[in-house]
Order: C-alpha cells, then structure tokens, then sequence
C-alpha cells in the first residue's frame, strides 16, 4: 500500500511540477513481458529514483544507502517503498542475495551502475558490482538516461527548481550471452559494467 501511495504522489509531483516526459513507453511494456529485468540508469539527482519508479510503472525495487535505513522517518518509510539498503563503504553480501533473489523471482531491480550521485551531471564509470549482480543473476538489462533532474535538484541544493523539464529515455533491452557471462574476478565484472555504461551512454535526448 505505501508503495503505490508513494509513486501517486511522485507521479502527481513530476507531472505538476516537472513536466516529467517519458520517451520509450513501449520498450518498458515490452520488459514487463520477461519478469525479472535490472533497470540501469544514470544518476544525478535525488529525483531519479522516483522518477524511473513512475516511468516503469510497475513495482521496482531499487537500492538506497544503508545508513537511511537507521532512524527516522526515512527509516521507516524506505523498507515500505521497496528499497535495498546497500553498504557503499563495503561489500556488503547480504544485499547482493536480495537483489539478486528480487530479480530471480521475476521482479524489476533499478541500479545505478555508477554507484552515487554525479556532481556535474557527467556521466561517471560503472561500478564493478553491477556487472556481479547480471553475472550471478542472469537477467536482461533496461538500460535508461534522466536528462533534466541534475538541473531541477543537482547535488547540494537546497530546494528544487520548480517546473524544470525532466525527461527520461528508455533504450533497448539487451542480454549479455553465456560465454560473457561466464567471467570471474573484478575484472570480467567490470566488463560487464562498462558495457552496460555503453548502453547508457549511447541513449540521447530526442
């Protein structure tokens, strides 16, 4: 119930007030059909969480800081909207066994293969993990960009610039083959990740 009563209100807020713009509708639809899909999106904003959330249209797990988690009302509300608490200081393996039971189970999981927020709006490197959770999960990838949230609410700013046009854009859906798949250490990880960055990357605002 908290879930879909959080995306309302995200959906009411990013319509109102930021003109959200969704380009790709039938690429989503169409990853619905296969169940367990990771999400891999750019980051830039506290808003890009909600923002794909709306987008998608479907109940997404997503990951959030651990430290969230801990108290307040933030503690409270964050395991009610589906969220993963990750540890970004160290590996954390319990986390990793639920997103990948989530995405095994035929549920949609949104990573951020870059790992945190960009300060500039720049694209940054993928993250190894990434490429662990797709190699140990075994799922196909929706990869996705946000033009438009890093200039309604950058890092650090203290309120939104209201009525900033955020745009997401949805690329196609792709799986790595088993021989890709088949890779062990950081290094065969991070290949994974960068090409999923690739993925990213390549999609551009219409």
């Amino acid at each position: 119930m908290w879930y879909w009563i959080g995306f309302s209100l995200a959906w009411l807020l990013f319509r109102l007030f930021f003109r959200l713009r969704v380009v790709g509708r039938d690429k989503i639809r169409a990853s619905w059909e296969r169940g367990g899909v990771l999400i891999a999106c750019n980051h830039t904003s506290y808003f890009d969480p909600p923002v794909v959330g709306v987008a998608y249209g479907k109940k997404t797990a997503f990951l959030a800081r651990k430290s969230l988690f801990k108290k307040g009302l933030l503690g409270w509300l964050y395991p009610r909207l589906n969220a993963i608490p990750v540890d970004q200081e160290r590996p954390d393996f319990t986390s990793l066994k639920r997103i990948i039971k989530e995405l095994r189970d035929g549920n949609p999981v949104l990573i951020f293969p870059e790992g945190q927020r960009t300060i500039n709006g720049e694209l940054l490197d993928a993250e190894a993990g990434v490429g662990l959770v797709i190699a140990k999960a075994r799922v196909p990838v929706l990869p996705m960009r946000i033009f438009g949230a890093h200039e309604a609410y950058p890092p650090g700013a203290k309120m939104p610039k209201f009525f900033t046009r955020i745009t997401l854009c949805c690329g196609e859906m792709f799986e790595f083959s088993d021989e890709d798949l088949d890779v062990k250490g950081r290094e065969g990880y991070q290949a994974i990740a960068d090409r999923v960055m690739k993925e990213v990357a390549e999609i551009k605002k219409p």
